[in-house]
């Protein structure tokens, strides 16, 4: 059961690769012969096999050319960079080099089998013709400037060369003892990587070389992975020493023997031949190889993927019967064995997608394919979305399956009403109505019909809420009224039903039937109904109906629109409900106090039968209310407080104070009432009303200081009475008379300080200068105050006034006065500006 949950969570796993078993021409091929080798090209494939053929593929694995090289075992297969020439080597040790589109060639034969071949990598320059090939020695071939080829030892006495890859000006290889690098330009060998594990046999557990850039070589033996770094040495350090050495960068071992190795951006993809213990036997058996992606740490790495592959005939192969190739420009990886190859290659947004649908996660393959909708090329989001809806329902999330038709149906009408019928073929028609599109695009009315009558016969809320937000052109208006007929006749009184009914009416511009459900239900929005559609001329026999309902915003409404129903059609309206005729006429007198003033002697009963609180400011407020009428209804009623005011309006100030002193029976009242009065015989008649009322007295000995004299109330007390805090009262008034006589000493002393103030000023302002010049006249001949010669002597009156005068223009002042004063002044005002400067020279 433990291996089962742990199959289950790895399956959960998304892969990183994605397999296919390369078909066609090499299923022909690989029928009647046996794989032996395979170089990988950009453009093509290269397989070499057992039967000494080398078939150039396309990337299908159609056959595109055939090469009958040897009747033995091909070994290995060399292509240039370009693709342009190729090598090839074979058990019997035959050695081909040709140009796949020039006559050019080259042919070797050795007495030895040759492992592999190996070309310079631009070795379609005429500078670069050199290749070197392995079998119990590494020989570089180079073509001289005769077009002959010459052959150097590079390497011998270490046993067979496995394995060789040939990168930039970098050869690698690996033979018995281990792994060599040699520079082909310094024509130096940088260093020697030992293998590890010496026990294996290096022809049954071959080394895998590759180059993941022109420095860095990745090599892999047994279970032992190493990175290392070609460095270029500091000058310092040369001496007799490589100018490069190597530095390895990471080293750490793995679960299975290595049969291959790729680069993966930073990654490593790596295939694995696995061998097991079987339980039966006791002996080993082949398992299915395994191509792992793993991320390379200093001392460990770190797994990513790790599939294992069924390839054809996995049980009989050994280690070194497996190879893997890999194309650098399309991250394309070729396991190839002796019956099959198979080609994995990294999984695009399409993959991800198809991985997310099997695992049913609709949501995330929907937002990768709308993240990626440019660049997918298998799926399609409307499909994906509409997959989604149907597993949605498939586990009876309606609710969420309705939300999500919003945002994958969009605008499409078709499916939205194909998707309707579904949802109603579920009986799940309530769920899809609320994300029905309102708008942009509009279905066929029957789409909006079929949900409404389904809300109709079971759910009468839901029904009015639809009716509601939907816009009444989405159906037909006419179809749903008589449907909502027909099950008011079960059920008439259903306030709900009567609302929507209302307000479909209202969609049908029938504002008539509308209004007259809204009065019956007394529904808050008939006001707003009646404003929006200015249903005025149909509310005239309504206002009663209205009043009823909300008098407040009934009066509002009517008064807001006078001009639609008059004053005087709704007072006549309410004629037989004075209580509402009051409101009205109130909010109107409140508003405006002459507008309704012909109604203002009705107003009177009005307010003294269902108001009292506001007659008396009616009565104070008003100027068309008839007095005598007021007065006449107050007395009846024994309104005490209105009918004083009235007398008091009317003049009859007397009889108002005796109905307050006898009625109200509160002096302060009667006290404030003659105050406001200020009148002499009423203090008169309030003190004699109140002489033998010691309550009364005393009252009035803590008011009247300010008003009345006093001692005209003291001298009429009779002896012996007893009066409340007189004693109080006494000393009140006193305090009150000293306060008097304090207030008009402090405002003469006020007064005498002003005016010494202001005397001073004047006598400042007389002590000054007056300035006389040329445009100065006199004010009697109106001939300049100056002389025109100015060595001539002149005599003039400057006054205080500023008024100038020739002394000889001046009369005479009589003996009765000898001051003289400013003829001009004189007769306004005789007084302190009168004085006089005189000025002679």
């Amino acid at each position: 059961m433990a291996e089962a949950e742990q199959q289950e969570e790895e399956s959960e796993e998304e892969p990183k690769l994605k397999y296919e078993r390369l078909s066609n021409g090499v299923t022909e091929i690989l029928q009647q012969d046996a794989a032996s080798c395979m170089t990988v090209h950009d453009k093509f494939l290269a397989l070499g096999t057992h039967c000494g053929k080398v078939y150039l593929l396309d990337v299908q694995g159609n056959i595109t050319q055939k090469f009958d090289v040897s009747p033995v075992k091909i070994n290995q297969i060399s292509l240039d960079e370009s693709g342009e020439h190729m090598g090839v080597c074979s058990e019997d040790g035959k050695v081909q080099v040709f140009g796949l589109y020039t006559g050019e060639e080259f042919h070797e034969t050795f007495d030895c089998p040759i492992k592999i071949i190996a070309m310079h990598p631009q070795f379609v320059r005429s500078s670069c013709k050199q290749f070197v090939t392995g079998g119990k020695k590494l020989l570089l071939f180079e073509r001289s400037w005769m077009s002959r080829w010459k052959s150097s030892v590079l390497h011998e006495g270490e046993g067979n060369i496995r394995s060789v890859k040939w990168r930039g000006h970098l050869i690698a290889w690996a033979n018995n003892m281990g792994v060599k690098i040699f520079d082909i330009t310094s024509k130096q060998r940088i260093t020697n990587v030992p293998r590890d594990d010496i026990s294996l046999r290096p022809d049954m557990y071959p080394c895998s070389l590759c180059w993941k850039d022109n420095v860095t070589l990745i090599i892999g033996w047994g279970i032992s992975i190493k990175i290392c770094s070609v460095k270029e040495r500091h000058a310092s350090e040369m001496r007799d020493l490589p100018s490069r050495y190597v530095e390895i960068v990471s080293q750490f071992e793995t679960e299975f023997y290595i049969s291959g190795l790729a680069p993966l951006c930073d990654q490593l993809v790596v295939l694995s031949y696995v061998k097991e213990l079987t339980e039966k036997t006791d002996g080993d058996y082949c398992s299915r190889p395994r191509l792992d992606i793993i991320h390379p740490l200093p001392e460990t790495c770190e797994e990513i993927s790790s599939d294992a592959l069924t390839v054809r005939g996995f049980q009989e192969n050994e280690c070194r019967d497996y190879h893997l190739e890999y194309s650098e420009g399309e991250s394309l990886f070729y396991i190839v064995s002796p019956r099959d190859v198979v080609v994995a290659k990294e999984r695009d947004q399409d993959d991800h997608i198809d991985w997310l649908l099997e695992n049913k996660q609709y949501e995330q393959a929907l937002i990768a394919a709308e993240i990626s909708q440019k660049t997918i090329k298998r799926h399609k989001i409307l499909d994906i979305g509409l997959a989604y809806i149907n597993h949605l329902v498939e586990k009876g999330e309606y609710d969420t399956a309705a939300r999500k038709c919003q945002r994958i149906l969009g605008k499409n009408a078709a499916l939205w009403e194909y998707q309707v019928y579904k949802f109603k073929e579920i009986k799940q028609l309530k769920a899809i109505s609320p994300y029905l599109p309102r708008g942009d695009p509009v279905l066929k009315p029957l789409i909006y019909e079929m949900i409404l009558h389904e809300f109709l016969e079971s759910d009468y809320e839901g029904f009015a809420t639809l009716i509601r937000e939907w816009p009444g052109n989405l159906y037909n208006n006419s179809v749903i009224v008589q449907a909502v007929r027909d099950h008011l006749k079960k059920d008439s009184q259903n306030r709900t039903l009567l609302k929507t009914l209302a307000e479909l009416y209202t969609y049908d511009t029938n504002y008539g039937n509308a209004l007259e459900i809204y009065l019956t239900l007394r529904h808050k929005d008939v006001f707003q109904l009646i404003h929006k559609h200015n249903l005025f001329s149909s509310i005239k026999d309504k206002i009663v109906l209205l009043m009823d309902f909300d008098s407040e915003k009934a009066v509002d409404m009517l008064l807001d629109n006078e001009d639609k129903i008059s004053i005087k059609k709704v007072v006549e309206e309410l004629e037989d409900r004075p209580e509402l005729q009051h409101v009205y006429l109130h909010k109107l007198f409140k508003r405006d106090h002459h507008k309704g003033q012909r109604y203002h002697e009705k107003q009177i009963s009005l307010y003294a039968e269902y108001d009292r609180p506001n007659l008396l400011p009616f009565l104070r407020e008003s100027t068309h209310c008839p007095l005598e009428k007021a007065l006449e209804i107050c007395q009846q009623r024994n309104f005490v407080e209105e009918t004083v005011y009235l007398l008091s309006r009317m003049g009859n100030s007397r009889s108002a104070l005796k109905m307050i002193m006898e009625e109200l029976h509160d002096v302060d009242k009667a006290i404030e009432f003659a105050k406001e009065q200020d009148d002499g015989e009423l203090w008169e008649d309030l003190i004699l009303y109140s002489i033998d009322k010691p309550p009364f007295i005393t009252g009035l000995l803590n008011n009247i200081g300010t008003h009345v004299d006093p001692i005209l109330l003291i001298h009429r007390i009779k002896e012996g009475m007893e009066i409340p805090n007189l004693r109080d009262s006494l000393v009140k008034i006193l305090q009150d008379y000293n306060l008097q006589i304090l207030l008009r000493e402090g405002c003469k002393k006020i007064l005498v300080a002003d005016s010494l103030s202001l005397l001073k000023k004047m006598h400042r302002t007389q002590m000054k200068g007056v300035l006389v010049d040329e445009e100065n006249i006199c004010e009697a001949c109106l001939s300049p105050i100056l002389p025109s010669d100015a060595a001539k002597p002149y005599s003039m009156v400057v006054f205080h006034c500023r008024h100038m005068f020739h002394k000889e223009c001046l009369p005479v002042p009589s003996m009765n006065s000898l001051a003289q004063f400013c003829n001009i002044c004189s007769a306004k005002n005789r007084g302190p500006g009168s004085a006089i400067l005189e000025m002679k020279k």
